[in-house]
């Protein structure tokens, strides 16, 4: 049973430690004195019963990692008034989140918010535990788990890519030792390559879409970029005045923004839309603010009614899902490879595309957007 003692050797007629000692069995049955560096009595004795207590879980095998904080911050806590921080799995994520969204683009933190809310999913009720109690067993089941659902490898990389940073973060404040993502070696990945439309299919997609879907198709094939930036386009962002026609995007990936010139076949059809009752109006207002899958889903079955071929990457797996080859953003990589086949160098094709390491919040001159009106009419008219 622990006590506590006090060395009553004196030197020069007092006291040689004014500290009490705590007595104690450790986990090998060896009965141990150690100094409490404490002279309270009662915290003396709250130390050394909090030593025995973690000796006797050693002894049986339960001390983990985990444990042993938790033992820790109860010491702290009985001894101090302060407890040692202790996170929870799901607590831990939470936070790590909310520091994703202050410091990337939307767009980064809801992927991140995204895979935390699977991973506590997987784990169920052992999200509750300690952060430190997470080993690789658990990251490799959830890996299989995401396999499992037919999800592609490089896909299931990146998740366990954006988990490795979230105990990374752990491990630099201190909650952990150990990164458990280190041990999971990479998926052997296998490149897919999306499918590109030729002119032809973009002008029979063109023929068997009307209204807002036919200048969304347009919009993406004459201007490269993504499904949500076009289908939530505003006019204020679009100039018809100037000498040289352009379009602001602000990128929900990257959250940079960027100025491509308009191409005379995209201009004529912006003209013949009715005039907009306010700048912050949509351009395709049935499509505006609609989801992305929900979007993808009808540009697949136009791709059908076009009677073009989509082609297929993946077989349809256990969740229903499949990968084909033409998508929405297929008209992102016809922008990029006309444009290329044409010798459009590939410096302005980043500049249009908004394919960047940097934020392109620069404002382009006169000169620059004549360079870039060159690049946009090697497009065909459709």
């Amino acid at each position: 049973m622990a006590c506590v003692i006090r060395d009553k050797t004196k030197r020069d007629g007092k006291l040689r430690s004014r500290f009490w000692y705590a007595c104690f069995t450790d986990a090998l049955g060896r009965r141990l004195k150690k100094s409490t560096g404490l002279t309270a009595k009662s915290k003396a004795m709250e130390m050394a019963r909090t030593w025995e207590k973690a000796s006797e879980e050693a002894k049986r095998l339960r001390l983990t990692e985990a444990r042993a904080r938790e033992v820790i911050s109860e010491l702290m806590q009985s001894v101090g008034g302060e407890s040692l921080t202790v996170f929870t799995v799901e607590q831990w994520l939470e936070h790590f989140v909310k520091q994703k969204k202050k410091s990337r683009a939307d767009a980064t933190g809801k992927r991140h918010e995204q895979m935390m809310r699977e991973f506590v999913a997987f784990l169920g009720h052992r999200a509750k535990v300690n952060i430190a109690a997470i080993t690789s067993k658990d990251i490799a089941g959830f890996r299989e788990r995401r396999i499992a659902l037919g999800l592609a490898p490089a896909t299931v990389n990146v998740d366990v890519a954006i988990l490795s940073a979230a105990f990374n973060g752990a491990l630099r404040q201190g909650h952990i030792t150990v990164n458990p993502c280190l041990a999971i070696e990479r998926l052997k990945n296998k490149p897919t390559r999306k499918g590109v439309f030729s002119p032809e299919q973009v002008t029979a997609l063109v023929k068997t879409t009307k209204g807002d879907w036919r200048g969304l198709i347009l919009l993406a094939f004459y201007t490269g970029q993504r499904l949500l930036d076009c289908a939530n386009l505003r006019w204020r962002d679009v100039d018809l005045v100037s000498d040289i026609k352009t379009i602001r995007f602000q990128i929900r990936k990257t959250g940079a923004e960027i100025v491509t010139v308009i191409h005379p076949a995209l201009e004529d059809f912006l003209l013949s839309l009715p005039a907009a009752k306010s700048d912050d109006a949509f351009l395709f207002r049935s499509l505006a603010e609609c989801k992305a899958n929900l979007l993808s889903k009808q540009f697949g079955q136009l791709i059908v009614l076009a009677n073009i071929d989509r082609g297929l990457i993946r077989e349809r797996n256990k969740s229903g899902r499949s990968v084909s080859s033409l998508s929405f953003h297929s008209l992102r990589h016809s922008f990029s490879s006309i444009l290329a086949n044409a010798g459009v160098s590939e410096e302005r094709r980043m500049a249009l595309t908004g394919h960047s390491t940097r934020d392109m919040h620069a404002k382009y001159t006169h000169h620059q957007l004549a360079q870039l009106r060159d690049a946009i009419s090697v497009l065909p008219t459709l």
